[in-house]
């Protein structure tokens, strides 16, 4: 799998990056292809984006507000125009396809169901613009009904229903039409903790028993991290990685990535020597860290290390574990299953330690001095993520605007 170049690279430059479909598999069902936006002319928003979607996947884009994923699911279902490059479904260009064209069902954060009309009549509406026949769409609504558990429900109105209930209507009536691609915007967004985690595995479920195609656009990491065959995280326009959820969270691939996917400590430092697939890094006033080197280029060079909190050890057995500090506890937060332990380590106050609150597992008071530690393939040696404003001139922009078609998938890596 290629990753994209983490930089925007305008329409018809080169070194044109390419993310694949599923590894193993050559059956792209949703293409994206060089597609670039700008809304006033001076900013992309989305920076040369070069996709891949496999039928029958649930892939989700994620990253935080601003990062470009809502554009380009309003992009897909044809409510707004790429500036420059092309989107194909099944093969077929659709960038100058009409939204009811596409065979695309929706479902979005605020439900958008008709308030006058029952849950029946809801479901009935995208049968009756597709003009199927009332025997047909009262077979369609019976069954959508009963995969989202509401057959008793059909003649409420939303108004009558819960929030959670109301999602599984929106749900269903994207799905009453049997679409060969559904999109979903944060549809979880308004719900409970506890009813968002429901709804988690009731859409896993009806997808994995469906086999449909999922674009799914969420800022929340549980969400894509429970449904999800593969998750695309976004930042300022790009791509920062793609990956299944277990790949994205255990081997994230820059200091961005391993700080918005789950809980995670950094700590600042330089690279002072290399050694196959390791290095050591100094801390400042604090000492040598062995880390497994990820995208630490040369000797010398500022590096960013990720560690989860959970692979920290406490009290660590001497001579077992390269990495080994003296720490001080700052704070404890009791969360049930597990105890957040801070301390104060390596001229860091926030350094995070996840205790399970189980029989054998010794229990630590703040103001403890302890002794902490780690392994060199635990912990990740990640370059200093570049920043960019994402701001073009008005010429480029206008450029890649006015530059001529990629050519669909030609020269993708």
């Amino acid at each position: 799998m290629i990753r994209p170049s983490a930089g925007a690279t305008l329409a018809g430059a080169p070194g044109r990056a390419g993310v694949g479909a599923i590894p193993g598999t050559n059956n792209a069902f949703v293409e994206f292809s060089g597609v670039q936006k700008t809304y006033d002319g001076e900013t992309l928003v989305v920076k040369n984006l070069n996709l891949d979607i496999a039928r029958g996947e649930f892939l989700t884009m994620l990253g935080p507000s601003g990062s470009g994923k809502t554009t380009i699911l309003m992009m897909l279902a044809g409510f707004e125009a790429p500036t420059h490059g092309s989107i194909l479904l099944a093969g077929r260009p659709i960038d100058n396809m009409p939204p009811h064209k596409r065979d695309i069902g929706m479902v979005f954060q605020n439900y958008a169901l008709f308030p006058h009309m029952t849950v029946e009549e809801n479901l009935a509406f995208p049968l009756k613009v597709r003009k199927f026949g009332k025997a047909e769409a009262a077979t369609r609504i019976k069954r959508a009904l009963d995969m989202v558990r509401l057959r008793a429900y059909g003649n409420r109105r939303p108004g009558q229903l819960s929030g959670g209930q109301q999602q599984r209507v929106a749900l269903a009536r994207a799905l009453v039409f049997d679409p060969k691609l559904v999109l979903m915007d944060e549809p979880l967004g308004a719900l409970d903790k506890q009813l968002r985690e429901q709804m988690q595995l009731e859409i896993k479920h009806i997808h994995e028993d469906l086999g449909v195609t999922v674009v799914y656009v969420t800022h929340d990491q549980g969400e894509a991290l429970t449904m999800s065959d593969r998750v695309a995280v976004f930042n300022d326009g790009v791509i920062q990685q793609l990956a299944a959820p277990a790949e994205l969270y255990e081997r994230p691939q820059s200091a961005f990535v391993a700080q918005f996917i789950g809980e995670n400590n950094r700590l600042n430092g330089t690279v002072v020597a290399m050694s196959g697939a390791t290095c050591n890094v100094e801390i400042p006033s604090a000492g040598i860290v062995q880390a497994l080197a990820i995208n630490v280029q040369a000797v010398g060079r500022p590096t960013v290390l990720s560690l989860r909190p959970e692979r920290v050890t406490l009290n660590p057995v001497p001579g077992s574990l390269p990495n080994v500090f003296n720490a001080r506890v700052t704070d404890l937060i009791y969360l049930g299953d597990h105890v957040r332990t801070r301390v104060s380590v390596c001229g860091h106050d926030d350094f995070v330690i996840k205790l399970p609150n189980s029989d054998g597992v010794v229990q630590v008071e703040p103001g403890a001095e302890i002794t902490i530690g780690w392994k060199a393939e635990d912990c990740r040696a990640l370059d200093a993520p570049a920043t960019t404003s994402g701001a073009f001139t008005a010429s480029e922009v206008r450029s890649a605007a006015t530059a001529p078609p990629s050519g669909g998938l030609q020269g993708r890596e």
